[in-house]
C-alpha cells in the first residue's frame, strides 16, 4: 500500500512539471523534459524574430514615406482636374506639356465635332509653382498612411496662358469661318397678310462663335486644365438679341394686330367706303417698338372721301319744274366734312380697334347722298318768273310770286343752292337805312331770306327790277306762313335764273 501510493505521487509530480514548461506563458528558460518542448521553444524565437524584422522594416518604411511626403503629393490629390498622385511639382509642370484642350462645336446641320488645341497652341505654362508647393506643405507627413483624396478647385490660379495665342487659335475654328457658319438672326414681326394680319418670325439660331466669347471661356479652361469644352453648352455662339418671346416685340406685335383689326363702313347713300386692315396697315410704322399710325395717311384717306362725297360749292344739274335741267354753281348747300375732327376721331378709333358703321365728322349736312343731295322738300325760287314752288316728298305743296332784289340798286338775289339757315317768329330786320319787322323770318344766305312782305300789294312781273328788295325774296303773308311751317333749319332754297320763263303756276 505504501509502494503504490508513493508512486502516484511521483507521477502527480512529473504531470505538474510537464504542464508547466509547455506553456507558452510561462518563463522562457524553464527546461523541457523531452524533445517536444524543445521544438516548440524553438519556433516560438523564430516567430518573434520575424516579427522583430517586421518591425523594423514597417518602422523604416513609415520613415521612408515621410521623407517621401515631403515633396510629393499625397495619393487621390486632384489640383484643377488634374490627378497629381505621388508627382513632385516638377512632374506637374513636365506633365503640362502634354495638356490639351478639345472645342466641341455644332456644325449647320445640328451635329457635333471636336477641334483640339495643344498646350503649346495655348501658350500654357505654371505661373508660379506657390500654390502647388504651398499644397504639399500643407500634407502632414506624418500622417500619410491615413490620407485621403483632397481635390483643389478653389485655391488662387497658377497656371498661366497667352491670351493672344489663345486668340490666334480661336480664330481657326471652323465655327468661326463665315462660309462654315450660319449667321443667327433676330425673331422679327412678318409683313402684313391680307385677312389674317401680322405674326412673329422665329429667331435663328447660328453656328457662328462669339470670338471674345470662346477666348474666355478657353482661358478659365485652361486655368482650371480642364480638357474639353462644349461651345453650345457654354452659350459661346453669337445669339440673337431679340427672340420670340420678347415682351416688347410680342406688344408690338398686339398693337400691330389690334389696329389692324379695325373694320369701319362709311355709308354714302347707295356707295359703301370700308376702312380695315389692308388699308391701315400701309399706314403704320414701327420706331423703337413703338407703333405710329402716320396722321397723313388718314388725311389722304379722309380727303378722298370728301373729294368724293362732299357737294358743298360745286356744281350741280337741277330739273327745274319748268321741265329745263339746268347747272347751278354757287351756294353753300350740300355735305360738309368737318376733316380736322374726322382725322382726330378715325385715329383714336384705329388705335381702338373699332368695327362698324361710321358717319363722318361735318360740318353741314344735305338731305341725301348722290347727285339730288336736296332731296325732295325743297324751295324752288325762280329768279327770272318771280315765282316761288315749295316741295314737299316730291309733290308741289304751294305755289307763289314773289319779289326778290332790286337789280337796279345791285341787290339782286344771288343764283345758287342754299340752306335755310334758322327761322323765327317775329323778328326786326335792320338795314343801313331801314328797320323792318316781318313774321316769319327764314334766312338761307347770311342776311338774305325768305319772310312775308305785308306792305307790298302785288307780287311777282318785274317789280324787282326797279322796287325790288335788298336781296331778300319777299312773300305773300299768307304764303309765307304756309312756307315756314313746312321748311326747318337745312331745308334746301334753290335760286336760279332761266331766262324766257315767266310767273304765274306751273302746276
Amino acid at each position: 500500500m505504501r509502494k503504490k501510493n508513493k508512486k502516484n505521487q511521483l507521477d502527480n509530480e512529473a504531470a505538474t512539471i510537464e504542464s508547466t514548461s509547455i506553456n507558452p506563458g510561462f518563463g522562457l528558460g524553464s527546461m523541457p523534459l523531452d524533445g517536444r518542448t524543445g521544438r516548440k521553444k524553438g519556433f516560438l524565437k523564430k516567430v518573434l524574430a520575424v516579427h522583430a524584422v517586421i518591425c523594423v522594416l514597417g518602422i523604416i518604411g513609415y520613415f521612408a514615406g515621410v521623407v517621401y511626403y515631403k515633396s510629393h503629393f499625397f495619393n487621390g490629390t486632384n489640383v484643377y482636374g488634374t490627378d497629381v498622385s505621388q508627382m513632385e511639382v516638377e512632374d506637374f509642370e513636365k506633365g503640362l506639356e502634354d495638356y490639351s484642350l478639345k472645342i466641341i462645336q455644332k456644325d449647320t446641320d445640328g451635329g457635333i465635332f471636336e477641334e483640339e488645341f495643344s498646350s503649346d497652341a495655348l501658350g500654357v505654362t505654371v505661373s508660379s509653382t506657390d500654390e502647388l508647393v504651398k499644397i504639399i506643405k500643407e500634407q502632414n507627413e506624418w500622417m500619410w498612411p491615413m490620407q485621403h483624396s483632397a481635390v483643389y478647385a478653389g485655391r488662387p490660379a497658377f497656371i498661366g496662358c497667352d491670351t493672344e495665342k489663345i486668340r490666334e487659335a480661336v480664330k481657326t475654328l471652323s465655327n468661326m469661318q463665315k462660309e462654315n457658319t450660319v449667321k443667327s438672326k433676330n425673331a422679327y414681326i412678318s409683313g402684313y397678310e391680307k385677312g389674317k394680319g401680322y405674326k412673329i418670325i422665329d429667331e435663328v439660331i447660328g453656328n457662328r462663335l462669339d470670338e471674345d466669347a470662346v477666348v474666355q471661356a478657353v482661358e478659365s479652361a485652361v486655368k482650371g486644365l480642364k480638357t474639353e469644352i462644349d461651345c453650345e453648352e457654354l452659350g459661346l455662339y453669337k445669339k440673337p438679341s431679340v427672340t420670340s418671346d420678347d415682351k416688347k416685340l410680342n406688344k408690338v406685335l398686339d398693337k400691330l394686330n389690334k389696329y389692324t383689326s379695325t373694320n369701319i363702313e362709311y355709308e354714302f347713300g347707295d356707295n359703301t367706303e370700308v376702312l380695315d386692315g389692308d388699308t391701315i396697315n400701309k399706314w403704320l410704322s414701327v420706331k423703337k417698338n413703338k407703333v405710329e399710325i402716320d396722321e397723313n395717311e388718314i388725311s389722304e384717306f379722309v380727303a378722298s372721301i370728301r373729294k368724293k362725297y362732299d357737294t358743298i360749292f360745286r356744281p350741280r344739274k337741277f330739273k327745274t319744274s319748268y321741265g329745263q335741267t339746268i347747272t347751278i354753281a354757287a351756294g353753300d348747300y350740300g355735305w360738309w366734312t368737318n376733316t380736322p375732327q374726322e382725322i382726330k376721331e378715325l385715329k383714336e378709333l384705329i388705335k381702338k380697334g373699332k368695327q362698324g358703321k361710321r358717319t363722318p365728322c361735318y360740318y353741314q349736312t344735305a338731305d341725301k347722298y348722290g347727285k339730288r343731295d336736296y332731296g325732295d322738300t325743297y324751295v324752288e325760287v325762280n329768279l327770272t318768273a318771280q315765282h316761288v314752288i315749295l316741295y314737299k316728298n316730291g309733290e308741289i305743296l304751294l305755289e307763289t310770286d314773289c319779289v326778290t332784289g332790286n337789280s337796279a340798286r345791285g341787290f339782286d338775289t344771288p343764283a345758287g343752292v342754299y340752306g335755310i339757315t334758322y327761322k323765327q317768329r317775329d323778328a326786326t330786320l335792320n338795314g343801313e337805312n331801314y328797320s323792318t319787322p316781318v313774321s316769319y323770318w327764314m334766312p338761307f344766305n347770311k342776311n338774305i331770306g325768305l319772310h312775308d312782305a305785308g306792305w307790298r300789294s302785288s307780287f311777282g312781273g318785274e317789280l324787282y327790277k326797279t322796287s325790288g328788295s335788298h336781296g331778300c325774296v319777299n312773300l305773300p303773308p299768307e304764303a309765307a306762313r304756309k312756307i315756314y311751317e313746312v321748311v326747318e333749319a337745312g331745308t334746301p332754297v334753290i335760286c336760279y335764273n332761266l331766262p324766257g320763263s315767266k310767273g304765274g303756276n306751273i302746276a
